[in-house]
């Protein structure tokens, strides 16, 4: 077939995070993680959301096996294709792919003669049936057939023909999508401009996809450069994580699609200025320290020292602002006066639908509350439900559901009857609300869990709609670790309503772990009796 490249201006994202990010060094999904970022692209409107290889591992397992709920994004499986000398009926892998049940599934198969010849030891004419068959198979049971051809750029130098034929099967099969991999990222720019350009005369554009990795350090100029070229999909991550020097950087690869070549993604305007925060939400639920210089979304990425830059970008932001950094969700920070954050703060304000006046005081002394925490240690990025709590609690409108008196949690490490070595948790609260004061002891596996048993135990009678609750993470991350054992410490908890599925985090902050935790856990207390309506308690 002959076919012009496609002039179409749509680009589909397609991210791989929850895969290929956890390949990262030192990064570990759980199920929750996957969840949290799967609903968080989904809400800023990426086209596909891979969720990781099904039957691969527990975390994937137990993953796919409660799936998030996806409004605006195609959840989609990864796995391989057939082994040779069976059929794509009879393949375990395949199956496991095809009965995850999601809406797309996406395969690798290998492009490259050598590594067919040599890792594989099989016939080239049967890897092409390999990705024939899988592809036909998987596009009748599930809808959605992708190919992910393997190191397709070292494959078609080395052999363009046979490159050509494994990616002309895989399209002939029913593959919505052949993904041109730069597996080893060492393929440069220009050279997969011309390669896609070709790749392009044989197979539409729109059905052409580019996956880079970043080992030249130019996996998003590649991804640019093969959307040049023709394709319409790029695949990446968040952050640009990744196994070794990791993928291509979906927070540069969209804004510069979309504000600097003028395509169209699934991100709209207002999508767009979420991608500050994805980027730091993602590095936070990590425990990672944000990276102050990345495009776009750092914190420097708009910053101006004082003298000459600032008086230039005071009259023309343009001299040094290469877009306007609202358009992705990013502030101008002058550093000398430190005028920044009013304008995030009133969007913020506009998501959790409070409607104030930017002229009001209290936006203001809010501003200045915020700095303030951060700099004591606090990051609402990641925990909107407590910057929401702060916000509103600014403007007095968070009524007065408990008051915690005093609280005392004791561990103890002891050998049971059984013989067995356990370690007990054991909580006392003291709480007043609406008058009454009452004391209660509650048990726990861990402090954490026996803190906010105690708590309950006290509220639900006053309060109901907390026996829908749930605790569903909990992360620490230690941000002074030069103090040793008395560094500051700060707590991410994820909470999930039961009911409606809604998810939320807050943050606390203390010298002492236990104490953050609590500030934490109250913050996530206080947001179910806010959002749920609640009243509070009267005698």
């Amino acid at each position: 077939m002959n076919n012009p490249v496609s002039d179409d201006k749509r680009v589909y994202i397609f991210d791989t995070t929850l895969r290929d990010g956890a390949q990262t060094q030192g990064v570990d999904f759980n199920p929750a993680d996957k969840a949290l970022i799967a609903r968080e692209l989904d809400d800023a409107g990426f086209d596909y959301v891979e969720g990781g290889w099904p039957g691969a591992n527990p975390t994937d397992d137990a993953f796919f096996a409660d799936p998030p709920t996806l409004k605006r994004a195609k959840f989609t499986a990864f796995g391989m294709t057939r082994r040779p000398g069976r059929s794509a009926e009879n393949d375990p892998g395949v199956a496991a792919l095809v009965n995850a049940k999601t809406s797309a599934i996406c395969m690798v198969g290998k492009t490259w003669d050598f590594h067919v010849e040599k890792a594989l030891e099989i016939e080239l004419d049967e890897n092409i049936a390999m990705v024939s068959d899988s592809v036909r198979l998987v596009a009748k049971k599930a809808g959605e057939a992708m190919f992910d051809a393997e190191h397709f750029f070292d494959g078609y130098k080395a052999n363009p023909e046979f490159a050509m034929g494994c990616l002309l099967a895989a399209y002939e099969a029913g593959a919505r999508w052949v993904v041109l991999c730069d597996t080893n990222g060492g393929t440069l720019p220009h050279e997969i401009e011309e390669i896609v350009a070709k790749v392009c005369e044989e197979i539409p554009g729109s059905h052409v996809a580019i996956h880079c990795h970043d080992d030249t350090g130019n996996a998003v100029a590649g991804s640019l450069a093969a959307v040049r070229a023709g394709a319409r999909m790029v695949q990446g991550t968040l952050n640009g994580l990744g196994e070794r020097c990791g993928n291509a950087n979906l927070i540069s690869v969209i804004p510069s699609l979309v504000l600097k070549m003028g395509y169209e993604t699934g991100l709209k305007a207002e999508d767009l200025t979420k991608l500050t925060h994805l980027s730091r939400m993602l590095d936070e639920r990590l425990n990672r320290q944000p990276d102050r210089g990345a495009p776009y979304v750092g914190e420097s990425a708009f910053a101006h020292k004082g003298g000459l830059h600032v008086s230039a970008v005071e009259k023309d932001p343009s001299t040094y602002e290469h877009v306007e950094p609202g358009a992705i969700g990013n502030q101008r920070h002058i550093v000398v006066s430190d005028q920044s954050g009013r304008s995030n703060i009133l969007a913020r304000f506009r998501e959790i639908g409070v409607d104030i006046d930017p002229k009001d005081p209290k936006v203001n002394r809010l501003v200045e509350l915020v700095k303030e925490q951060e700099f004591n240690g606090y990051a609402y990025d990641g925990a909107e439900a407590s910057f929401e709590l702060l916000a509103r609690r600014t403007l007095g409108t968070v009524p007065d559901y408990f008051h915690c008196n005093s609280f005392r949690v004791i561990d103890e490490r002891r050998w049971n009857a059984a013989g067995d070595l356990v370690t007990l948790s054991e909580a006392t609260v003291r709480l007043e609300s609406g008058g009454d004061q009452e004391m209660t002891v509650a048990e726990g596996n861990g402090p954490v869990n026996a803190l906010d048993a105690a708590l309950r135990k006290v509220l639900l009678p006053h309060y109901p709609v907390l026996a829908d609750l749930r605790l569903v993470d909990y992360k620490v991350r230690i941000l002074t670790p030069g103090d040793g054992t008395g560094a500051i410490t700060r707590v991410m908890i994820e909470s999930a309503n039961g009911a409606d599925e809604h998810h939320w985090s807050t943050v606390g902050v203390s010298t002492n772990i236990i104490d953050a935790s609590y500030n934490a856990l109250r913050d996530s207390i206080i947001y179910t009796l806010f959002r749920h309506g609640a009243e509070p308690h009267q005698i």
